[in-house]
């Protein structure tokens, strides 16, 4: 990293929908070391936005706008030009934050990677989820469960009616549909507790009318660990299953709800020093316990999406490691690979031998 970066350091931000100014804008708002300077976008409602929540940031209309305007470039725009738009920035020779799924593949994630090194820059990728409280929660628990054989995770949401936008109506090379979106979540956090694949099973379908990008799926990974997690994502489950169902030789773990920090940055709260964050209350616990036992509620960890950014000011600035490395989500990307592939032909895909 050059020497003499000022202080904050400034941030561009390359979108400004759902991730942009729901989660990254807030975020690196709420960072010391950081400061919003100036944010990408031609929609002129959001441009409004932008001047309103965040008056001290600039309104341009194209990336590379940002080139001078940032010490930092932040990506949150539609998934297909996360790589253009991070080759882009690290030519630039700007330090780059990608939204996840940072690729469509495990080689355009290499080749980025491969970009950054070249440039000595950093490159991470927004897996915010690492920093769920219940996620964190679990991860403390996995001594008390003894050895996990079936791990059962699910992003379900009740949406009959469409919201309409690229998510729902792009194809294949958008990105689209749930199984990048919230599948990106859920495989990064099955691959960081339970280890590398060999295998993948899949389904994927379009559920509701006017929509094109799948909206109900499904995939199943077995570890090599031995463990098998089975993952659910879905806008159109009338009935919510649990959030995490553990099952493992000496103890099971159930837990139900989302994490409130999304629900909290959409309301407009911020993780700001000397305010509680993350927290939540005793009904939403999650429950330890086997069959024939009084389950025991076990408080949820604190959520921590501010560390997120926290570890990117660590990196830039004292030389540690990025808060989420290229490395650690290309075998995500080769798990959605596999899966896309499986759910189009009904076959398991082998990725080990």
């Amino acid at each position: 990293m050059p020497p003499g970066l000022p202080a904050p350091l400034r941030v561009g931000l390359a979108g400004y929908g759902p991730a942009g100014s729901f989660f990254h804008a807030p975020l690196i708002a709420a960072t010391p070391g950081l400061r919003l300077s100036a944010v990408v976008t031609r929609d002129a409602a959001k441009a409004e936005r932008v001047r309103r929540e965040h008056p001290g940031a600039e309104v341009v209309e194209s990336a590379g706008e940002l080139w001078g305007r940032a010490d930092l470039v932040v990506v949150a725009t539609p998934n297909r030009t996360h790589v253009p738009l991070a080759t882009e920035a690290l030519k630039a020779g700007l330090p780059v934050v990608v939204d996840k799924p940072l690729a469509g593949t495990a080689g355009e994630a290499r080749e980025l990677l491969r970009l950054a090194h070249d440039h000595g820059l950093m490159l991470s990728v927004f897996q915010n989820r690492r920093w769920d409280g219940d996620f964190l929660t679990l991860r403390r628990l996995l001594p008390r469960l003894g050895r996990v054989h079936r791990f059962e995770s699910r992003f379900e949401r009740w949406r009959p009616a469409p919201k309409g936008g690229w998510r729902e109506t792009g194809g294949p090379d958008d990105l689209a549909g749930t199984l990048y979106d919230l599948g990106s979540h859920l495989v990064d956090q099955a691959l960081q507790l339970f280890g590398p694949v060999s295998r993948v099973y899949a389904e994927a379908d379009v559920r509701r009318a006017g929509v094109l990008a799948d909206d109900d799926a499904f995939i199943s990974l077995t570890h090599e660990s031995g463990t098998r997690s089975q993952l659910w994502m879905s806008a159109v489950a009338g009935r919510l299953g649990p959030r995490f169902r553990v099952l493992g030789s000496d103890s099971a773990y159930v837990k139900w709800g989302l994490d409130p920090q999304e629900e909290g940055l959409r309301a407009g709260e911020r993780p700001t020093a000397g305010i509680p964050w993350g927290a939540e209350p005793p009904e939403r616990w999650g429950q330890l316990g086997a069959e024939g036992e009084e389950p025991t509620a076990v408080p949820t960890e604190p959520g921590a999406y501010q560390r997120f950014y926290e570890g990117v000011v660590a990196c830039l600035r004292d030389g540690a490691p990025a808060p989420v490395t290229v490395e650690s989500v290309v075998e995500t990307l080769a798990v959605l690979e596999a899966a896309r592939l499986s759910a189009a032909n009904g076959q398991v895909v082998s990725l080990r031998g």
